[in-house]
């Protein structure tokens, strides 16, 4: 008799990629890292468990914005009496490109703790080095 598989910690195995955002619009590179850190690639994925891999974003300054997303403005409230801010996404992209991948990845992963552990395994870096060569990690290259 077959049984469904749904995969825990001693089951689940773990891989390193390297993914360059050289001229990839931020959306589309933020939605496939999202499908590769939460496992979706794998046949094993199980919904309520982290199977996913570690993704190494590199390059992260040379990603694009499409259309007229560099003049949106992305709003946050810092829980203080008048503390409501906004930043421009180019002016983002500009200054902190990392935070902008983070921001946007975070968005396309679930909340609440599976997802606060799952975005743990993404590192952004804004230029093509990175400190994870002891890993081995492997370069996919991402649709446009």
């Amino acid at each position: 008799m077959n049984r469904t598989f749904s995969a825990n910690e001693a089951s689940i195995e773990r891989k390193w990629v390297v993914v360059d955002a050289t001229g990839l619009p931020v959306g589309r590179l933020a939605g496939q890292v999202a499908q590769i850190l939460r496992g979706k690639h794998k046949p094993t994925f199980t919904y309520h468990a982290d199977c996913g891999d570690f993704v190494i974003v590199v390059n992260a300054d040379k990603a694009v914005l499409t259309g007229r997303k560099e003049d949106e403005l992305i709003h946050w409230h810092t829980g203080w009496p008048g503390g409501l801010r906004n930043v421009s996404r180019g002016k983002l992209l500009a200054d902190k490109p990392t935070r902008l991948i983070e921001k946007a990845v975070w968005g396309m992963l679930p909340k609440g703790r599976l997802g606060h552990q799952i975005v743990k395994k993404l590192k952004v870096y804004a230029g093509p080095e990175h400190p994870h060569a002891a890993q081995n990690p492997e370069p996919i290259t991402l649709v446009k």
